[in-house]
């Protein structure tokens, strides 16, 4: 049953990287969504759930907290390692981006899609409630998920066949990470980290990347709409779930 609901996770996450790819000639509203839809998933639904998972304090700092300022600064020196390596090598770079950074940023987006895929698993263990609710969510925002994908991979100047590559592996992600709850089960604690980490990396991407390129050519009210329209499909999506 998890294996069967984790394909609808599968085919929105191909809905949401089509629609992406599909609006390219609106590129700053693209953005501007995408910056949303990553500050909505990460306020409204991975920093809670981290923090609920996660709850022990280490100094007096809940660790979910700890791990979420260490992935932020993770991100930014992967980011800073690659440019520099780029640049020693004379690679070329795509307005000031490196690729590889576009394609460590996806394939962290299809980790977290895997996990997506242990949670249903994990819900449908508790019992048929708790699958269904956690399903829902994890349906309803991975259309994001694969919108994400495929905007992050291109926005470092990737080729369209790399975008493609790393959204068709962040929607088989949920699939797998589902059928995988068969044979192992993950520490709600260690779960919790993990989603502490991945939520600040996602932070840094928006906040430093995603949304001052959205507004570099384009600062228009439209831009700032779609990335307020972004965060509230979140909020919607988590309290429906809720």
């Amino acid at each position: 049953m998890a294996v069967f609901v984790a394909l609808g996770a599968f085919l929105m996450t191909l809905a949401g990287g089509w629609t992406a790819q599909r609006v390219t000639d609106r590129r700053h509203l693209v953005l501007g969504l995408a910056g949303g839809l990553m500050l909505g998933v990460v306020g409204l639904d991975l920093l809670p759930e981290a923090l609920h998972a996660a709850g022990d304090e280490v100094f007096g700092v809940p660790a979910a907290l700890l791990l979420f300022v260490a992935g932020f600064l993770l991100a930014h020196l992967v980011e800073r390692l690659l440019a520099a390596r780029q640049a020693a090598h004379g690679a070329e770079e795509h307005d000031g981006r490196v690729p590889e950074v576009g394609l460590t940023a996806a394939a962290a987006m299809v980790g977290h899609s895997a996990m997506d895929g242990v949670a249903i698993g994990a819900a449908f263990q508790v019992g048929g409630g708790m699958g269904t609710a956690v399903a829902l969510a994890v349906v309803a925002h991975d259309f994001a998920d694969g919108f994400n994908t495929y905007t992050i991979t291109s926005l470092y100047g990737n080729a369209r066949r790399r975008a493609l590559t790393m959204l068709f592996a962040d929607a088989a992600a949920p699939v797998l990470g589902a059928a995988s709850t068969s044979f192992v089960t993950i520490p709600e604690g260690l779960l919790g980290g993990y989603l502490g980490l991945f939520g600040g990396a996602l932070l840094y991407l928006a906040a430093a990347e995603i949304l001052p390129e959205a507004h570099h050519e384009h600062p228009a009210r439209s831009t700032l709409l779609c990335t307020v329209a972004g965060v509230g499909f979140i909020w919607l999506v988590v309290g429906l779930a809720g």
